[in-house]
């Protein structure tokens, strides 16, 4: 009993984690089309931030509703296995991105902003999903790229934004859901 828990275990552990919510991924970006829309039309930094940071608040809310439902209909956590390995490799970039967006405020320099969360979000799903199925590193990598281009062109950066929180989750989200469940 004792091997077959052993091999269980290491099978759970070496598998693809497919508890990214392609559903919720959908939500998520046309949450993010929205709050684009809205934030094309203000001219205000202020409210431009407020717009992307209560999208952020609601989209973090979506994907963590939306991973524990897909976690609890396959009877799995989190913590366990191939989802502590999308966790530990999701928050290290994602934190960094976090103070990254404190330092960037402190100094008024608003149009890094969106070069910088496109970026650290996409080094955050790309290190998550180096264990997971194909799709979700591929979907960081394209983020990462879209930050980059946000970085070096600002003026596109609320284009950019709409392209990678908008779009990308869209396309992915149901290419996830297709293939992989919810």
């Amino acid at each position: 009993m004792d091997n077959l828990r052993f091999i269980r275990e290491t099978m759970a552990n070496a598998s693809s984690f497919t508890a990214v919510p392609g559903w919720g991924g959908v939500a998520m970006g046309v949450t993010a089309l929205l709050a684009s829309g809205l934030a094309w039309n203000t001219r205000d930094v202020r409210s431009w931030l407020v717009i992307w940071f209560c999208e952020a608040g609601v989209a973090i809310a979506i994907a963590a509703t939306a991973m524990a439902v897909k976690l609890r209909r396959a009877n799995e956590t989190l913590l366990s296995g191939p989802g502590r390995k999308f966790v530990f490799g999701f928050a290290p970039p994602f934190v960094v991105g976090a103070v990254l967006t404190l330092a960037l405020l402190r100094s008024e320099v608003w149009e890094a902003l969106p070069g910088t969360w496109l970026s650290m979000y996409g080094a955050a799903v790309t290190a998550g999903g180096a264990s997971s199925v194909r799709s979700v590193p591929v979907m960081g990598s394209a983020f990462v790229l879209l930050g980059c281009i946000a970085l070096l062109v600002p003026v596109l950066g609320n284009h950019l934004m709409a392209a990678g929180f908008g779009i990308l989750h869209i396309a992915f989200g149901f290419l996830i859901a297709r293939r992989h469940g919810g």
